[in-house]
């Protein structure tokens, strides 16, 4: 795997990490959060660029499998945003114009998904803004 695609992975890992924050922002991942989350990647992220993983998969399957593992952990979503945006700051050219409008469809994708936004994860999504 050349550097290119390992950042590529890296990528697609932290925005799992990031769509997790959004879903747990109010403690408890909800089942519509989850498939509207499969149904973005699908829709959205499956066709952003070539690169695979080590499975030779594409790499974009990457976010939903982090977030399934977060999601099983049951971990806090603070720490997750934190690492989105650490990532954020170091690799700032892999978030051209089009990978930030999917990222705010996505996360607003999910935080709609179920009774609409709550004050937690618009607590989140105000944070990703600011990013």
């Amino acid at each position: 795997m050349d550097p290119s695609e390992k950042v590529g992975n890296e990528l697609y890992q932290n925005l799992g990490k990031l769509f997790y924050a959004i879903a747990i922002a109010d403690r408890k991942v909800k089942i519509k959060e989850v498939e509207k989350l499969r149904q973005d990647v699908r829709k959205y992220w499956l066709d952003v660029d070539a690169i695979e993983d080590e499975f030779g998969s594409d790499a974009a399957y990457q976010i939903e499998i982090v977030f399934d593992w977060l999601n099983k952990e049951e971990n806090e979503g603070g720490y997750y945003f934190d690492e989105f945006k650490d990532f954020y700051r170091e690799h700032p050219s892999k978030f051209d114009s089009t990978i930030k409008q999917l990222i705010w469809r996505t996360a607003n994708d999910i935080a709609d998904s179920y009774a609409g936004k709550n004050k937690s994860e618009l607590v989140v999504l105000g944070k990703l803004k600011l990013c």
